[in-house]
């Protein structure tokens, strides 16, 4: 692994940092020149309609998608040469949300976890039990460690996702239409978690295509249309409506 010696916004080390990236989705790029940093502490959204290529990039950060061109740094990971061997320790850094939660549903909230911190390979039995204890404190699911995933609603089983994504106390965390599923009142209660987590320091990146969400937890915003993504002018007053559904 090499750090990222790239150095922006007062000296601060991008977590996450693209310079003329070619995003693919398959054999296809999608976006072409993409530039981006992400800074610890930020909360970032990337918007547009959907086939627009924001999945394919956050595929991208977690080296699911081979990069098409130029340059990409996650965690101090190059993207562009990454090995094979180092991308489930890329992965260990980053903690990933998805719209469909993509819970264990043969066992129950505690074991959920437990079987994530196994898998990185965490033994020491208590040590694994007072970190569970900790991320389920912080999302606000102390009380549901036994629950199955069948008896928690949309928006408890998100917030198992949530502590799921905080267990190696990453750097950034992706989520992937985090709220997609949920009505509106669950996703506020979904958006203020990340937003207190972020104040807490972690990086949100943030894929969505509701407009009313970034509107209503302002963050830098990355608009992806006609085979580009950038960031959106904070002196810009409005996001064109047509990119989102």
């Amino acid at each position: 692994m090499e750090e990222n010696g790239n150095t922006a916004s007062g000296g601060r080390v991008p977590v996450i940092s693209f310079r003329n990236a070619d995003i693919i989705n398959g054999e296809n790029t999608v976006i072409y020149d993409m530039d981006m940093d992400v800074f610890p502490g930020d909360f970032v959204y990337i918007v547009g309609k959907v086939g627009t290529g924001k999945t394919s990039i956050i595929r991208t950060m977690i080296a699911e998608n081979r990069l098409g061109k130029g340059s990409g740094t996650v965690c101090g990971y190059h993207l562009e040469d990454i090995r094979d061997k180092d991308i489930p320790f890329l992965r260990r850094r980053l903690g990933v949300v998805f719209q469909d939660f993509q819970l264990l549903s043969d066992r129950n909230v505690s074991d959920n976890l437990e079987f994530v911190l196994h898998a990185t390979g965490h033994k020491d039995k208590e040590l694994i039990s007072k970190r569970i204890s900790k991320v389920l404190e912080d999302v606000g699911m102390d009380r549901k460690a036994h629950k199955m995933p069948h008896q928690l609603s949309g928006g408890e089983q998100q917030r198992i996702a949530i502590a799921r994504a905080l267990l190696g106390e990453p750097e950034v965390i992706i989520a992937d239409e985090p709220t997609g599923n949920l009505d509106s009142e669950t996703a506020d209660g979904i958006m203020n978690l990340l937003m207190e987590i972020n104040r807490g320091g972690t990086a949100i990146v943030m894929v969505t295509h509701n407009r009313s969400i970034f509107e209503r937890y302002p963050g830098r915003t990355f608009v992806c249309r006609n085979e580009s993504c950038e960031e959106q002018d904070e002196d810009d007053d409005v996001i064109d409506l047509a990119i989102t559904i």
